[in-house]
C-alpha cells in the first residue's frame, strides 16, 4: 500500500476552517476515486504546520488520483491560510493498530535518513524492536512506518489516546528512538508531535 502526505504551513486563525473542509468536503470526494484506503490530518495549533495523507491500495491508484486530487489540495491550502504544499509519496512498510484513536489523540512523528540498501533491514528493526516496544507504553493506540525506498527517508507516527499520554512516553520514546535507530544504523532527522484531527485511515494490519 502507498501514501501521499501534503504538508501544509497554515494560519493558526484558520486550522478549525481547514479541518472542518477535509472532513465535509473533501472526504467525499476521495470516496468515490478508485483504489483510496482513507485519510489522516495531524495539526500543529501554534506553529500551524498540518499533515494531510492519504492511503491508497497500490502505487498506480495513487498516481491516477493525482489528477482529480490536485483541485481538493488548492482549495485545502485556501481554506487553511496558508503555504505550500510539500508533496511527498510513500510506501506504507508497517502499519500495527492496537485500538482506534478517539477524539483527543496525539501523534509523535520521527524522521529518519538511510542508505537506500538498509532500508529493508531497518524496517525488519522497527518490526521487531520498536512495535513491541510501544505497545508497552501507556496511551498507546497505533504506529505507522512510511518509506521512501529510493531516497532512503522514512516517517513512523505513533499515535496516543491523549496530548498526556503523549508527553508520559516523550522519554522512553526517546531512549527506544535512540536504541532502534542506532541498531538499524539509520539517522533521525526530525521529531515532532501533532494533534490528530482527522483519523480516517482504513489500511489494514501491515507487520
Amino acid at each position: 500500500m502507498f501514501a501521499r502526505s501534503n504538508t501544509i504551513q497554515a494560519q493558526p486563525s484558520t486550522i478549525d476552517a481547514g479541518i472542518a473542509f477535509m472532513r465535509d468536503e473533501v472526504m467525499p470526494e476521495l470516496a468515490g476515486m478508485p483504489g483510496w484506503v482513507g485519510l489522516s490530518l495531524l495539526v500543529d495549533r501554534e506553529s500551524g504546520r498540518c499533515i494531510v495523507t492519504t492511503a491508497w491500495e497500490s502505487e498506480n491508484a495513487m498516481h491516477d488520483s493525482a489528477s482529480r486530487v490536485r483541485p481538493l489540495r488548492n482549495r485545502a491550502r485556501d481554506y487553511f491560510g496558508g503555504d505550500g504544499p510539500l508533496i511527498e509519496e510513500w510506501e506504507i512498510a508497517t502499519l500495527h493498530r492496537l485500538h482506534h484513536a478517539d477524539e483527543g489523540a496525539c501523534a509523535r512523528l520521527t524522521w529518519t535518513r538511510a542508505d537506500a540498501d538498509r532500508i529493508d533491514s531497518a524496517i525488519n528493526v522497527f518490526r521487531s524492536m520498536a512495535i513491541p516496544s510501544m505497545e508497552q507504553m501507556d496511551g498507546f493506540c497505533s504506529v505507522s512506518l512510511l518509506v521512501d525506498r529510493t531516497a532512503g527517508r522514512g516517517v513512523s507516527c505513533a499515535t496516543f489516546e491523549s496530548a498526556e499520554a503523549l508527553a508520559r512516553t516523550a522519554q522512553a520514546a526517546a531512549d527506544l528512538r535512540a536504541a532502534a535507530t542506532a541498531q538499524a544504523g539509520i539517522a533521525v532527522t526530525e521529531v515532532a508531535e501533532f494533534e490528530l484531527a482527522l483519523a480516517h485511515l482504513r489500511v489494514p494490519e501491515l507487520v
